[in-house]
């Protein structure tokens, strides 16, 4: 009699374990547009190819980001797409810490975002 209890008990602790580790995996994130906007915990945003989502270090690729800009003379603002690599390092893609990543959303292809994207010159 005794074995049988321990054998139960055995078996209920092997699936509670089993449950414990399988519950957090989910299955990977797909997006169906080719770019995603990234907000990072600094408050940037930045638009990209995202690869390695669900990983401590995913990447993006192909990346752009919008950058204001103020008319001394009128005061008006302008908000203008910037595609990263004009910078003196000439960065190719950018390596996230997941930790920091608030939020992911796709870039839809009709959106103003996009539109911008598709017509920024490679």
């Amino acid at each position: 009699m005794k074995l049988i209890h321990w054998i139960l008990l055995l078996l209920i602790v092997v699936v509670v374990v089993a449950a414990v580790v399988e519950w957090p995996l989910r299955p990977p994130v797909k997006f169906k547009t080719p770019y995603q906007a990234v907000l990072l915990t600094n408050n940037n945003v930045y638009y990209g190819k995202l690869e390695g989502l669900g990983t401590p270090t995913p990447f993006l690729r192909d990346v752009f980001y919008i950058q204001t800009t103020v008319d001394p003379n009128t005061k008006q603002s302008a908000a203008v797409l910037i595609r990263r690599g004009k910078e003196w390092h000439g960065p190719d893609f950018m390596v996230l810490n997941a930790q920091h990543v608030l939020l992911i959303e796709p870039v839809t292809e009709g959106s103003r975002v996009a539109q911008l994207i598709a017509a920024a010159p490679k």
